[in-house]
This record gives C-alpha cells, structure tokens and sequence, in this order.
C-alpha cells in the first residue's frame, strides 16, 4: 500500500510540473481547437453528401455517423500522446542516461508526464470544443453509457501511451525510427477508425484489427460512445467489448515491460 502511495505522489508531482510546464506554450494548444472542429466540418459535409437522401450505410445513419466523428475529434484530444518522439529524443542524444540512473521506472515517468499534458489538453482543447460542437453544431455529445465510456477512453489512453512508447523504444535498436514512426502514424489514422468506420473496410480486414492495438485507441471508445459495437460481422455488447479492450492493454502493458528490460541491456548512453 506504502508504495502504491509513492507510486501515486510521483504521479501527482510529475503531473503537476508537465502541466505547469506545457502551460507556457498555451498558444499551441489555442491552435489546436481550431483543429478538431476543422476535422468535424470536412466530414460532416463529406458524409452529408454520401447519404444523400437518407438511409443507412453498414447499419449507421447519419446521425450516427456525425456523433461518430464528433466523438472520435474530441477522444483524440484525450489520447494524444507524444511518448514516442519524446523517448527517441533522449536516446539519440543521450540524455536518457540520466533516467536509466533514477530508481524510478522511465515509462512511469514518461506516463506522469503525459497526465499532466492531458489535463491541460482537457481544459485547454477538449472543453472548448464540446463546447463548440454542443452549442455551434448543435450534436448530441453526450455518451449512451457514461461510465462504459469513461473507462474505455481510459483503457484507450494507456493503449495509445504503450504503443508509443514501444516505438521509442526501437530507438535502443536503431539509429533513425522517423521513418518507423512515419508508416505507424499513417498505419494507425487509417486503421483505428479516425478517417473512416473500420465497419467500411473489407472483411479480412475488419477481422485483422481484434489482433492489432489500432482500433482500441480509437474505435471502440467512439463506438462504446455511441452504446453500440460491431466489427467483421461480430457484435459485442458494450461490457464485452471494453473486457477484450482492457485485455488488448494488458497484452501491450505485458510487451513494453519486456521490451523495456531489453532495451536497458542495449542502452550504451551514445552522445551522453
């Protein structure tokens, strides 16, 4: 319990100092509102257009669809993370020597950090777009199941925090991961469901995503959002969903651990 508690302290503190930190630069975080809104209305009209006169298309309608994107803007402010360019920084310049001498755990840390960069993004991004697509939009924000939802966007935020930073991690290994990070980037804005609903991929496809961590960053929070789920002609309901989610971050939790013990075999500290 005692070192749960200090787990806890470091958290808060780490937090704090990131927050207060990242608050300097509040102009970035001004522009990006601007982003997420954006994003809305070039596919509010696109999918205005595709259904035409009504209908459904793979059992969405257009409200559906329009809370869908709605949802998926403002879940990407939640889970931005940044744990991958920040930890091949501090590997190729050597700078990470000094973590790897803390008898702290550098992807808790990096962890801290990103909490205390989500809540300012909350604060800073996420509520004046709510704001936006509540009262300028006039869409319907609020989940079906608040805390199903709450606790996949949760499970979201770690699985896209692991994901990252197993791709910093390649950094030990390699001299360069731009380009790594580059296809896992583009990999993951087709894939998670950002640009398009997984359901309108083809079949083999939407079968492949229950074994890759794409659409559990994304998808399934947006679809746990709107009280439904669906994939490769499989239905779930909600409480099943968010268990096979929470095993997906146990599965990735389980992988960076490994990845990381490794990796501290492989630490030669260059250019420290």
């Amino acid at each position: 319990m005692k070192a749960l508690k200090q787990k806890i302290d470091v958290c808060k503190a780490v937090a704090f100092v990131t927050f207060k930190e990242w608050g300097a630069y509040r102009s970035h975080s001004m522009v990006s509102i601007f982003v997420g809104p954006v994003y809305f209305a070039v596919q509010y009209f696109i999918w205005t257009a595709v259904y035409g006169g009504g209908g459904a298309l793979n059992g969405m309608e257009l409200s559906q669809m329009i809370r869908y994107f709605g949802a998926a803007a403002l879940i990407g402010y939640l889970v931005m993370d940044f744990a991958d360019w920040n930890l091949d920084m501090l590997i190729q310049s050597g700078k990470f020597l000094t973590f790897s001498l803390r008898p702290l755990d550098h992807r808790f840390f990096a962890f801290s950090q990103k909490v205390g960069h989500r809540i300012l993004g909350f604060i800073t991004e996420f509520v004046p777009c709510f704001l936006i697509f509540t009262l300028i939009f006039k869409i319907d924000m609020r989940p079906v199941y608040l805390g199903w939802t709450v606790l996949s966007i949760l499970l979201a935020y770690i699985m896209h925090f692991l994901v990252n930073y197993c791709l910093g991690m390649a950094s030990f290994w390699f001299v360069q991961t731009r380009g790594l990070r580059a296809v896992y980037a583009l990999a993951s804005s087709v894939f998670s469901g950002m640009l398009i609903p997984l359901v309108f991929f083809p079949m083999p496809l939407q079968a492949a995503q229950f074994f890759l961590p794409f659409q559990y960053t994304m998808y399934v929070p947006v679809m746990v959002f709107l009280g439904q789920y669906s994939l490769g002609d499989i239905h779930l309901s909600i409480p099943a969903i968010v268990g096979l989610q929470a095993a997906a971050v146990l599965v990735m939790f389980t992988l960076s651990g490994l990845m990381y013990k490794a990796a501290m075999k492989q630490f030669t500290a260059v250019g420290a």
